[in-house]
């Protein structure tokens, strides 16, 4: 049924996996599916907040994640299971739709937390992936 599943994650966060990658585990084995785990690194842009970071501060972050993100997965994902690291750059829900777009992903198991109030007003990313993705998408509740 699926045959590539991405999973998105913040390296900093461990509610943002400690759920959903132990259920993508489970249905990789179950289909013989891959996986991709993701990490975004938030762009800065041009905004006011990027003056106040060091030049090429992007790109040392970006070199870093990436390093962090292959430790992360010898640590965390079982050793029977087929997967890929990958590090995107910019905004958060759309490099998740995005690299699964790119990587032909059949479905997405992501984590999401109970919402704020302000998550109503805004949007938590996890609306937002569910909302603009082509694939179907599997909310793991923390």
């Amino acid at each position: 049924m699926y045959t590539s599943i991405l999973v998105p994650i913040d390296l900093a966060e461990e509610s943002s996996w400690i759920k959903a990658l132990p259920t993508a585990e489970a249905m990789a084995r179950t289909f013989k599916a891959e996986v991709h785990v993701i990490c975004v690194v938030p762009d800065f842009g041009k905004s006011i907040v990027g003056g106040f970071f060091p030049n090429d501060y992007e790109g040392q972050a970006l070199k870093s994640t990436g390093e962090v993100l292959k430790s992360f997965i010898v640590q965390h994902v079982a050793e029977d299971i087929e997967v890929k690291g990958h590090i995107a750059h910019g905004t958060i829900y759309e490099e998740i739709n995005k690299a699964a777009d790119k990587l032909n992903c059949d479905l997405i198991v992501l984590s999401s937390h109970r919402p704020e109030l302000k998550d109503y007003l805004l949007g938590p990313n996890a609306a937002r992936v569910v909302r603009h993705a082509r694939q179907s998408v599997l909310v793991v509740r923390d």
